[in-house]
C-alpha cells in the first residue's frame, strides 16, 4: 500500500521515465525515415500529459520513498516551468534538427530523461536523491551537447561539458560525503535539527557546504564556474543550446533554493557571503564579456550567466520575498530565452544556419515579424518597461533593497545598464545596418507559433502580473513554514 502511495506522489516522474523507455522501443522498431518525427510528437504528447498531472495532481501526502522525495507547491511550480520549456524546445527545434541531418529519435528521449532528472532535483529531500537527479540530468545533457557528431564544434562542446561536468559532480559528491561525515545524515528533514543543536559549526561541515555550492554553481553557470558555458552554447546544436539556457538553469537554481533555504537555512550567515560574491562576479563579467561577442549564441551564453547572477540576488536575500522574486524572474526568463532562440532558429541563408550578429543586418526590412519579436525579447532582457523583463528585475531588486543589500542592488542595476549595450546593438544591426544578403523567408509553423505566443506573453504581462506573483509567493512560502 505504501509503495502505491509513493508512486502516486511521484506519478509525473514515474510516468515520464516509463514513457521515455517505451519510446526507445518505438524508435528502434519504427521506420528510420519517420522515427524522429514519430518519437518527437509522442514525446510532446507525453510531456503535455505530465504537465496535466503536475497541475491537476493533488497527492495525498507530501513525502515519498522514506522522505527521499518531496512534492510540494514549490516543486510543482518549478516542474511546470521545466516541462513547458521541454515542450517548447521540441516544437521549435523540429525543423532545425532535420535540416542539419541530426534528427535522431534518441534526441527527444534524452530530453525526456533530462527532464525526469531535473524534476527529481527539484523534489530532492536528501543529498542522495539530489545527486541521483543531478546525474540523470547531466548524463543526458552530455550526449545531446555532442549530438552533431560530424561537427568539430559540437564534439568539442560535448567533451568540454562532460569533463568539467564530471569535475563539478565529483566536487558536489565530495561535499555531500563531508556533510554526511560531520552531521551523520543526508536527510534534509533531519539536518536542520542537527545543525541547530551544534553550538559551533564544524569546519568540515562548512567545507562540505562550500563544495556543494560549487557543484550547484557550475550547473547554474555562475562565475567563476562558467568556463564551459560560451563554448558549449556555441558548439551545441541550436535547439540543444536553447534547452541548456532554459530548463537546466531553472532546475539548478530551484535546487540551490531548496538546499540553502531547507537544511542549511541556519547557516545563512556563512553561505550568504559566497552567494553575494558569485552573484556580483556573474553580473559584472557577463555585462562586459558580452560586449565584444560577434556570435549570437555565444552572446546568449554570457547573457545566461548574467541572468544567473540576477537570480542569485534573490537567493542571497534569503527570505520568502527573495525566493518569490527568483521564481518570478525564472518564469519570465524561460519565456524570454525560448522566444529569443526561436528567432535565432529562423536565421538561415540558403538553407544553412547563420549565427553571426552581423547576419541580422536589414532584418527589420526583410523579416519584419521576426525583427519585431526579437526587438521585444531584447528590450525585455534589458528590463525596459512595460515588458515582462522589467518586472522580473524589479522584484529582484526590491527584495534586495528590502533586505538592506543596497550594494548588491546597485551593482545589479549598473550591470543591467552595461548589458543594455549588447542587447541594443542587435536592434541597431537589425534596423539601421544595410541589408547585404537577405535571410531565407521560410519560417516554420511551429517556430512561428512559439515566437508569437512568447512575444505576446512578454508584452501583455503587465495586464495581469498578479497571476504569476501570487503563485510564486505561495510556492516560496512553503519553504518557510515552521
Amino acid at each position: 500500500m505504501k509503495g502505491m502511495i509513493d508512486i502516486v506522489i511521484a506519478l509525473p516522474e514515474v510516468f515520464l521515465a516509463t514513457m521515455a523507455m517505451l519510446l526507445m522501443i518505438v524508435g528502434v522498431y519504427a521506420k528510420a525515415q519517420r522515427a524522429y518525427s514519430l518519437v518527437t510528437n509522442l514525446a510532446i504528447i507525453c510531456l503535455l500529459l505530465v504537465l496535466t498531472l503536475i497541475v491537476f495532481g493533488k497527492p495525498s501526502a507530501t513525502f515519498a520513498f522514506n522522505k527521499l522525495f518531496i512534492n510540494d507547491i514549490f516543486a510543482q511550480f518549478v516542474k511546470v516551468l521545466i516541462v513547458v520549456a521541454g515542450i517548447l524546445i521540441l516544437l521549435i527545434g523540429d525543423r532545425s534538427m532535420k535540416d542539419h541531418k541530426i534528427d535522431r529519435f534518441e534526441y527527444p528521449i534524452l530530453l525526456m530523461f533530462a527532464s525526469v532528472g531535473m524534476m527529481l532535483m527539484v523534489s530532492a529531500n536528501d543529498l542522495l536523491s539530489l545527486y541521483i537527479g543531478l546525474e540523470l540530468q547531466s548524463l543526458s545533457l552530455y550526449v545531446v551537447a555532442a549530438l552533431s557528431r560530424d561537427s568539430v564544434r559540437s564534439s568539442e562542446a560535448g567533451l568540454k561539458y562532460f569533463v568539467l561536468g564530471a569535475l563539478s559532480s565529483g566536487m558536489l559528491l565530495y561535499g555531500c560525503s563531508l556533510i554526511y561525515g560531520f552531521a551523520g545524515t543526508t536527510s534534509f528533514a533531519v539536518l536542520p535539527d542537527i545543525i541547530a543543536k551544534i553550538s559551533e559549526t564544524p569546519l568540515g561541515l562548512l567545507t562540505g557546504l562550500i563544495f556543494l555550492i560549487v557543484g550547484l554553481a557550475f550547473k547554474v553557470a555562475a562565475v567563476p564556474f562558467h568556463m564551459w558555458t560560451p563554448d558549449v552554447y556555441e558548439g551545441a546544436p541550436t535547439p540543444v543550446t536553447a534547452f541548456f539556457a532554459a530548463a537546466p538553469k531553472v532546475a539548478a537554481l530551484a535546487l540551490f533554493i531548496r538546499v540553502t533555504m531547507g537544511p542549511f537555512q541556519a547557516l545563512a550567515d556563512e553561505w550568504q557571503q559566497i552567494i553575494i560574491v558569485i552573484s556580483i562576479l556573474s553580473m559584472v563579467l557577463a555585462a562586459f564579456a558580452a560586449i565584444n561577442q560577434t556570435n549570437i549564441k555565444r552572446l546568449m551564453a554570457y547573457s545566461s550567466i548574467g541572468h544567473a547572477g540576477y537570480a542569485l540576488i534573490g537567493l542571497a536575500v534569503g527570505s520568502e520575498r527573495g525566493v518569490a522574486a527568483v521564481l518570478i524572474y525564472l518564469s519570465i526568463y524561460v519565456v524570454m530565452v525560448i522566444g529569443t532562440f526561436s528567432c535565432i532558429l529562423c536565421m538561415k541563408r540558403r538553407g544553412e544556419a547563420v549565427e553571426n550578429i552581423s547576419d541580422l543586418s536589414g532584418l527589420g526590412k526583410s523579416h519584419p515579424a521576426v525583427a519585431i519579436a526579437l526587438l521585444l525579447f531584447m528590450f525585455s532582457m534589458v528590463g525596459i518597461p512595460p515588458l515582462a523583463g522589467f518586472f522580473g528585475k524589479l522584484y529582484i531588486f526590491l527584495a534586495a533593497i528590502d533586505a538592506k543589500l543596497y550594494t548588491l542592488a546597485i551593482i545589479g542595476v549598473l550591470s543591467s545598464v552595461v548589458g543594455a549595450f549588447y542587447y541594443l546593438r542587435i536592434i541597431k544591426v537589425m534596423y539601421f545596418d544595410d541589408l547585404e544578403e537577405p535571410l531565407d523567408n521560410k519560417v516554420g509553423r511551429r517556430i512561428g507559433t512559439v515566437m508569437c505566443v512568447t512575444a505576446m506573453l512578454i508584452t501583455l504581462f503587465i495586464l495581469s502580473p498578479s497571476h504569476l506573483v501570487d503563485r510564486a509567493t505561495a510556492a516560496a512560502s512553503v519553504l518557510f513554514k515552521g
